[in-house]
Formats: C-alpha cells, structure tokens, sequence
C-alpha cells in the first residue's frame, strides 16, 4: 500500500525531465520497481497526478466502467485515460514529463510534488503556492470532514 507523504520542490531542464527525489524514488522502486502513470488532473486545479502503476491498475478500469453516454463522465475518461503515459523511472530517477502534459499544468522549471497517500500530484511552484494563499472560506466542507479533529 501507497503511502505518499510530504511536499518536495523539484526543478524540471528544458526537455521536460525531472529528478523524482531519493526518497519518492526509493519508495517507488519498492512498490512498483520505477513505473509509474503520469496524467491530468479532472478538476480545475491544473496540476498532474502522478500513480505508482499497481495503483493506476486499480483505478483504471472503474473510469474506464463510467457511462460514456455521460457527458461528465466522457471528458473525465478523455482527460484522465486519454492523457495518461505509462513511464519508467531511469537510472538516475528521471522521468520525461510529455509536453501535452506540462501544457496542461502549465509546469517550467520549478515544480513541487505533492503526496497524497496513494499518489502524488506534480504542481507548477507558482499554482502550488497560489493555491495555498487561495482562501478556503468559499469551499463546502463535506458533512465527513465536519466530526474531523486534527
């Protein structure tokens, strides 16, 4: 079981590839020897999602079992399995982001990685910190989350 913790900023070159670091990268040679699935993200926030692939092979096939005569459903299809790029981390823990993806997310140079327990979203440094100013006061709290003590 995935359990992905943590921020890390990271830095991608010109062709698009970044260092995962040492400790995402041990983590991930110990679950799923180096291969991973990168992909869109559905929802507004434009960041990628990042799926060690045993997990990936957990969720593929409850998207690919959504309605595809729901509208909704068929763009959460087109984005999420549409963009989805089996990979393989080098011998350096190098991946190559592919360039509909970094447009997607708009990611240059300074990204950050995000874990999510079972994933990792990939931001752009500068979504990443807009999204932590954003504030909060207009998002609904699920009823789940109102009995949450931290």
């Amino acid at each position: 079981m995935s359990n992905f913790l943590g921020s890390h900023a990271i830095n991608m070159d010109a062709k698009g590839r970044l260092a995962i670091p040492t400790k995402v990268r041990e983590e991930l040679a110990q679950l799923c020897g180096g291969r991973i699935v990168l992909t869109a993200n559905a929802d507004e926030e434009k960041c990628l999602l990042l799926y060690p692939e045993p997990e990936w092979e957990v969720l593929r096939p409850k998207i690919e079992a959504l309605p595809n005569m729901n509208k909704a459903a068929k763009r959460l299809q087109r984005l999420i399995l549409g963009n989805a790029a089996l990979m393989e981390l080098d011998a350096s823990g190098r991946i190559l982001v592919p360039q509909t993806l970094r447009n997607h997310a708009n990611l240059e140079k300074r990204l950050m990685l995000v874990g999510l327990g079972k994933k990792y979203e990939l931001w752009s440094e500068e979504s990443w910190n807009a999204y932590l100013d954003a504030s909060a006061a207009d998002e609904e709290m699920p009823p789940e989350m109102e009995a949450l003590s931290l």
